[in-house]
């Protein structure tokens, strides 16, 4: 799909229709043309709520204001309505924010029907976008066309990691995510390492390996680099990259391993958020860094009772083999530390059915010891549109992980607080001098949710995308 910008007004565009959003159950505005047709239709122009007047090629779209977020609901919501319609082409004008406007259209288009044998993709070829603002504000037009530009880097990225997410657990293992990582190294010229089960073993990795060893399917550490000239920082991001997990030995119920193919959402948004880091010219060295392995049954499975060894020498007590995750990103945190000695690292991971219960499907559980940072992540999170919010630390939890028999247990003695302990579990394997660095984004709720909801589609949403992108700009780009 295009975008092109008009230095015309709304009615000097030519397009086979045009869209326009009611805000604030506006009718009086001049782009409203058809106010007694919609009052006909008892059309409200309530959120999300929208009308097609086919004979006038007018699309009326409702949105709750003016706002980034509702204008990428309004634009989803927009392209949902016309993309199966025999329309090539539509105008918009500029409301308060054109990435907005860009990023919803590219996100509502978005679905996952490759395994379909008959699809029905979107007809829509060129959206234009009129110089013509609606609340008449100035514009840049060299401006306007940088974020239009910026937006497709996003949302088409966003998008990239709902296709890896999407994809079965018979297609994508470990090694074919690995695969995945060096082409996307080699089309966007980044650095790339990957670490056999033998380099793990070497590497003194033995919680992650344990992880891997009842599958068919071998474990792999890939390591991706961008480095652009005189970086102004480097940043580790640590992804969960359990391309399925049944839960091992302390095995799912069969309801609950529906959906486990989303347990590589963590390892797929750091692929997401250096593809377009590199597009978008960052001036940050990035290092993504994925724990990638198969959590099954068979003869080689690691079991609760055992006694792991991780990286840093800390010895894990294992009394459930379903809270594997930690595992694998405990050694790959001890291996992102001592190989890139990095300024930040944030880990993505879908961790913890605890932080659905806390948080509900659509938002990212925040923690970390650094309040600072903490804040800045969540306040570019609200900027980019992906729904976060922080989860505290407390002196009590710690112990809660307290094992007899090793320095460490896998799992909390409580029920209670379990997206934090997982957290705090983690956090054992950060060195001390790096611990005001790191920040654990757990995203078991928004990455992957069997419903539509707002311009994210069944299945996979690319959560961690633009939350992700939005701090490294605001961060970095001053």
């Amino acid at each position: 799909m295009k975008f092109e910008f008009i230095e015309k007004d709304i009615d000097k565009i030519s397009a086979d229709v045009e869209i326009i959003f009611i805000v604030e159950k506006n009718f009086d505005h001049k782009w409203v043309k058809d106010k007694e047709e919609l009052e006909l239709l008892n059309f409200k122009g309530e959120d999300e709520e929208s009308a097609l007047l086919a004979d006038k090629r007018r699309l009326y779209v409702g949105v709750k204001s003016l706002d980034s977020d509702d204008i990428r609901v309004a634009s989803a919501k927009a392209i949902k309505s016309i993309k199966n319609k025999n329309f090539k082409s539509a105008k918009i004008g500029i409301y308060s924010d054109v990435k907005a406007i860009v990023e919803g259209v590219l996100l509502g288009d978005y679905e996952f029907n490759r395994y379909k044998s008959k699809k029905e993709n979107s007809k829509i070829e060129t959206i234009y976008i009129s110089k013509e603002e609606y609340s008449n504000k100035e514009f840049d037009s060299v401006k306007i066309k940088q974020e239009i530009e910026e937006a497709k880097i996003v949302a088409n990225s966003t998008n990239y990691v709902r296709d890896l997410v999407n994809t079965p657990p018979n297609e994508i293992t470990p090694v074919t995510l690995a695969k995945v990582a060096k082409l996307l190294a080699k089309e966007k010229d980044l650095e790339y390492k990957v670490l056999d089960e033998n380099d793990l073993e070497k590497e003194g990795m033995n919680a992650f390996l344990a992880v891997g060893k009842a599958s068919a399917n071998p474990p792999r550490l890939i390591h991706l680099t961008y480095k652009p000239k005189n970086p102004k920082a480097k940043v580790a991001l640590v992804g969960k990259g359990l391309t399925y997990d049944s839960g091992g030995l302390s095995l799912k119920p069969s309801e609950y391993m529906v959906t486990m193919k989303s347990d590589k959402s963590g390892a797929c948004a750091v692929l997401g958020i250096i593809k377009a880091a590199k597009e978008l010219e960052l001036p940050i060295q990035i290092d993504a860094i994925i724990g990638a392995a198969e959590n099954m049954v068979g003869p080689n499975s690691y079991k609760p009772d055992d006694i792991l060894k991780a990286k840093n020498g800390k010895t894990i007590e294992v009394r459930n083999t379903d809270a594997e995750g930690r595992l694998v990103l405990a050694d790959s945190l001890c291996y992102a530390q001592e190989k890139v000695k990095p300024d930040f690292i944030l880990d993505f991971a879908t961790l913890t059915g605890a932080c659905v219960v806390a948080l509900g499907e659509y938002t990212t559980g925040v923690m970390g010891f650094n309040s600072s940072l903490k804040k800045k992540i969540l306040e570019a999170t609200k900027e980019s549109g992906e729904l976060a919010s922080e989860l505290p630390f407390n002196r009590y939890l710690p112990k809660l992980l307290k094992s007899q028999v090793a320095d460490i247990c896998n799992i909390s003695s409580s029920r209670y607080g379990g997206a934090i302990t997982a957290a705090l579990f983690l956090a054992e394997f950060i060195e001390e001098d790096n611990k005001d660095k790191w920040v654990h984004l757990d995203i078991a709720g928004p990455a992957y949710v069997e419903k539509e909801w707002g311009y994210n589609p069944y299945g996979a949403s690319g959560a961690g995308v633009r939350l992700a992108i939005k701090w490294l700009q605001k961060e970095f780009n001053k």
